[in-house]
């Protein structure tokens, strides 16, 4: 069974429409691309068919894996988020204890993330650090350059 995961609306949205596209003008601009390569002959040699039967395995599969997506898929509303402390859609302002530099991040899925844009998943070493921490804690965070340390200075939605 899979996990059930937490979007913002605007996310969940996006996909259920990237869903509705390949569903609809995937599939239909696939079957043109198969109908073509028939017609150019003989199908045990012809390498265009083949090419065109792959990737519709591979559309096929990528539906199948966003309808898993979007069934699991659970929208948050932003206006009940508690933030007295670190959670999935907090924006938290951290300040690194070894050099002083000041960041905030958004906390979002895995499917969200987006280091340039600010969002760090969840399920991030950062992430997990930083979940359930209040404004004054420090948080401890094992990253690939060692431990880190950061004080919590605030955290908005």
């Amino acid at each position: 069974m899979a996990k059930v995961q937490y979007y913002t609306q605007e996310k969940l949205d996006e996909l259920r429409a990237e869903l509705h596209y390949l569903k609809i003008q995937g599939r239909a601009d696939m079957a043109k691309q198969i109908a073509e390569a028939r017609d150019k002959g003989d199908l045990s040699e012809n390498a265009e068919y083949d090419a065109a039967k792959d990737a519709q395995g591979l559309l096929e599969l990528k539906i199948s894996k966003m309808e898993e997506i979007v069934a699991n898929a659970r929208a948050l509303d932003e206006s009940t988020i508690d933030i007295s402390k670190v959670s999935i859609l907090s924006k938290v302002k951290i300040k690194n204890r070894r050099n002083g530099m000041e960041v905030t991040y958004t906390i979002v899925s895995e499917e969200e993330a987006d280091l340039k844009a600010f969002k760090i998943s969840i399920s991030s070493p950062f992430g997990k650090g930083l979940f359930g921490k209040k404004v004054g804690d420090v948080a401890e965070i094992t990253a690939p350059a060692g431990k880190l340390e950061f004080d919590i200075l605030e955290i908005s939605r």
